[in-house]
C-alpha cells in the first residue's frame, strides 16, 4: 500500500498527475479525499473502474518520484554548500595572502615596531570610548 506521508508530502503535484492518468477526477473529487490514501483509491476505483492493485501500483511510482526528486534536490543543496564552503575558504586565504603582502606578519610587525602598534592601539580605544560613550549619553 502507498505511504500515506509520501501522499500527503507532496499532494500538490501527485493531483496533477492523477488528474492527467484519470481525466474522470475533478478538482473537487481530489480536494475531498485530501491525501488519505484509501478514500484516494476508492475514489478512483469508482470513477474509472480501475483495479485497485493497478492503482495502488501507479500511487507507489508516483510517491516514489516524489522522495527520489527530493533526495536529488537535497544532493544538490549539500553540493551547493560545499561549493560556498570552499568559495569562502579560498577568500578568506586570498584576504589573508594579500594582508600578509601588504603589512607581513602581524606579531612581526608588532616586533619591529612596538611604539607604533602601541600608539595606534592606544588611539582606536580612545576612538572607540569616544563613540560608545556618546552612543550611551543619547540614550
Amino acid at each position: 500500500m502507498v505511504n500515506q506521508q509520501m501522499l500527503e508530502g507532496s499532494w500538490n503535484e501527485i493531483k496533477g498527475k492523477l488528474r492527467n492518468k484519470w481525466g474522470q477526477l475533478t478538482s473537487d473529487d481530489l480536494q475531498s479525499v485530501r491525501g488519505n490514501a484509501e478514500e484516494l483509491v476508492g475514489l478512483i476505483q469508482r470513477k474509472t473502474g480501475e483495479g485497485r492493485e493497478a492503482i495502488e501500483s501507479y500511487l507507489q511510482d508516483l510517491t516514489s518520484q516524489g522522495s527520489s526528486t527530493l533526495n536529488q534536490t537535497a544532493d544538490m543543496a549539500r553540493e551547493y554548500a560545499h561549493q560556498a564552503m570552499d568559495s569562502v575558504q579560498q577568500r578568506s586565504r586570498q584576504a589573508m595572502d594579500a594582508f600578509r603582502d601588504r603589512y607581513g606578519d602581524p606579531q612581526e610587525l608588532v616586533r619591529e615596531r612596538p611604539a607604533e602598534s602601541l600608539a595606534v592601539c592606544f588611539g582606536i580605544g580612545i576612538a572607540v570610548g569616544v563613540v560608545l560613550g556618546i552612543t550611551l549619553r543619547g540614550r
